[in-house]
């Protein structure tokens, strides 16, 4: 369903994809990781087709969104939801509205079926009847779930999460995590993940792609990349799960 191969990305002097390639299977959670800087949040630009590479091809549903044109292009968007890292959410605009954004906007579809999808997405996250509160009066944990809703009233085929848990409790990254995972048994759609937590990727991916120095030194099952050998995998992991314990001993500060 998507396919990068040999891209290669600078901005400036500075490289940050090195020839990268991966792949992504129809109905699968990957999870891209790495430290920061290694060019996770730049591939999944990559996807959406907000960057293009310097040179390699990214393939999406069979097109190379590199070369496509900009019909073509939204065609390919429209397939997608994406989760924005804070949520990405309107401050003037109550949950209601948020969520009904890219159905007016983009698919300008009737109101009745604006607010049809629109509560059918709140009931999907479990925020019932919130419709009226403003961004200022939710918890991170909420925003993330009215961001994923929003994600979902498209009903795309491919949804791109960029660092989901960031910022969150360990109570309300399992709901967050939770969520990720039931949004993919109830709508089937492929899943791609961006994150440093390697405890949440442990927990919710099918596969786990690890990068270094803008490629992929690693890539495997949550149990295959637990116990890769490789050092950098190595140090990344067990650095990830040492602070991970020192963080489930931590005061729990957020509402999911």
């Amino acid at each position: 369903m998507i396919r990068l191969t040999d891209v290669h990305k600078s901005f400036g002097e500075q490289t940050v994809l090195n020839g990268l390639s991966l792949h992504v299977v129809p109905g699968e959670i990957l999870v891209i990781m790495g430290r920061s800087g290694t060019g996770k949040s730049v591939t999944l630009k990559h996807v959406v087709g907000l960057e293009r590479p310097d040179s390699g091809s990214v393939l999406v549903e069979g097109v190379d969104i590199t070369r496509a044109s900009r019909e073509e292009l939204n065609r390919i968007r429209g397939t997608m939801g994406l989760v924005f890292q804070s949520g990405a959410l309107v401050n003037w605009l109550d949950v209601f509205d948020n969520v009904a954004l890219p159905l007016r906007e983009h698919l300008r579809l009737p109101e009745a079926e604006v607010r049809n999808r629109v509560l059918e997405g709140l009931d999907r996250v479990h925020l019932e009847g919130q419709t009226d509160k403003m961004p200022s009066a939710l918890s991170g944990g909420m925003k993330k779930r009215v961001g994923i809703a929003r994600a979902l009233v498209t009903h795309p085929r491919i949804l791109l999460y960029d660092e989901p848990t960031s910022g969150l409790d360990p109570v309300t990254t399992k709901h967050i995590d939770d969520l990720i995972q039931e949004t993919r048994e109830v709508t089937g759609a492929t899943s791609v993940v961006v994150s440093h937590d390697l405890v949440s990727a442990l927990r919710i991916a099918d596969r786990i792609v690890m990068l270094h120095d803008g490629r992929v030194v690693a890539q495997g099952t949550p149990a295959e990349i637990r116990n890769s050998e490789h050092p950098e995998v190595r140090l990344f992991v067990d650095s990830a799960l040492t602070l991970g314990k020192t963080s489930e001993n931590s005061p729990q500060g957020d509402r999911p």
